[in-house]
């Protein structure tokens, strides 16, 4: 049976197909015209949405600017009229970059704030830990990670970061494209690091590419001599770094200084500007897939995410006096992505997470989403663009 809000009636078909599906909300002043349910009941009162972010510890370099992002949408949001006339609040809580602290803050806002909807959290682990709650609570949830698993025969859980599996493709294509054969892999030991071995693996028996060596570190790790040392004496023609900044951008400085020449590739999860304060020089050549945001001065003029992006990166600097990460534009597009369902549907629980998995043709920061029964995460490799580490920023790569 499906979850039910103390607030919630059900929402005529009639009424939300009058809808304009935009990311801007609806017009009006709060306390005009209600959503009418079937039976011609209005839905009343706030929506609330809710959020679980890793704004503290090791996850915070992900965690704070997607918070700074939500709030800046909802005021905006809110300035604007609000959804179909009704206020929106949102109630954002950390987990301390912790499993246990994702799944208690997840049970706070079902069970004490009657959310509608739960975007996050910023990193896998604390997804996954997420994810069984939502599922049995019934609650639509909209992850702002990496990891496949995440949304894997999901029916509740949804997500705007790009798969990991497609990252490796995009690796690994690279890879073969400058006929490697062999590479070897330092990654993160917490659930974003969980199976990247195996896909590297598959994808790479497909190219002629394999595996010789993994090692692991933890997110919040200082000293990595042990795991390149290893690295280095695999001797494989290319190497990948997979985590977050800060740990990252550390393994790669201890990378360069333990002199290893092979070329390295780092995952997306080092798609911000804090990547290059860890690592320094360190950084320059190094090559990682990622979306468009770091990147948008150096789009084409005719790319269909640039004017989304740019106003994005405008707002965002105009607000906070710094330029948004990748990370920031995953809680961009899961806020908007939210918005369109909720405009579409109302807060029937039901409703709500069949208007998101019907999301088609959204433009956000991370790519063009095409959600579907079958993929809760609406993304392809048309999503990624390669690029390159130097002087300090991501560059395209040529």
């Amino acid at each position: 049976m499906a979850r039910s809000h103390r607030r919630i009636m059900p929402v005529a078909l009639a009424a939300a197909a009058a809808l304009t599906l935009t990311a801007c909300g609806g017009g009006g002043n709060f306390g005009g015209d209600d959503d009418t349910g079937g039976d011609g009941e209005a839905e009343e009162g706030p929506i609330v949405i809710g959020a679980v972010l890793d704004i503290t510890g090791v996850g915070a370099n992900l965690g704070v600017p997607e918070q700074n992002t939500l709030q800046m949408l909802a005021d905006q949001l809110n300035a604007e009229g609000g959804i179909n006339g009704r206020e929106v609040e949102l109630i954002i809580k950390d987990n301390q970059s912790t499993e246990d602290g994702a799944a208690r803050a997840t049970t706070e806002l079902i069970q004490n704030d009657d959310v509608d909807l739960i975007i996050g959290a910023s990193r896998t682990g604390p997804s996954l830990a997420m994810r069984p709650i939502v599922e049995s609570e019934q609650i639509p949830n909209i992850s702002i990670a990496a990891n496949a698993a995440i949304v894997e025969g999901s029916d509740w859980v949804f997500k705007t970061a790009q798969n990991d599996v497609v990252v490796i493709q995009s690796i690994i294509d690279n890879m073969a494209e400058k006929g490697y054969k062999t590479v070897a892999l330092a990654r993160d030991a917490t659930g974003f690091g969980e199976g990247i071995a195996e896909m590297i693996t598959e994808v790479g028996a497909e190219q002629g590419i394999e595996l010789i060596a993994t090692e692991s570190f933890e997110p919040s790790a200082t000293d990595f001599t042990a795991q390149m040392t290893n690295i280095r004496n695999a001797e494989a023609d290319a190497n990948i770094i997979w985590g977050i900044t800060p740990s990252a951008g550390l393994a790669q400085a201890a990378y360069v200084q333990l002199g290893i020449d092979a070329p390295v590739y780092q995952s997306h999860g080092v798609a911000n500007d804090a990547f290059f304060e860890a690592a320094g020089d360190a950084a320059d050549g190094v090559l990682a897939p990622m979306g468009r945001l770091l990147v948008a001065d150096q789009l084409p003029d005719d790319d269909p995410q640039l004017p989304v992006i740019d106003q994005f990166v405008a707002d965002y600097t105009e607000e906070f006096g710094t330029p948004p990460s990748s990370f920031a534009g995953h809680a961009y597009d899961a806020w908007k992505i939210a918005v369109i369902a909720l405009e579409e549907a109302g807060t029937d629980a039901d409703a709500l997470r069949d208007a998101i998995e019907n999301v088609s043709g959204f433009v956000g920061i991370s790519g063009v989403f095409e959600m579907s029964p079958e993929n809760h995460s609406g993304l392809d490799s048309s999503a990624l663009i390669m690029a390159e580490a130097g002087d300090g920023r991501w560059n395209l790569a040529e």
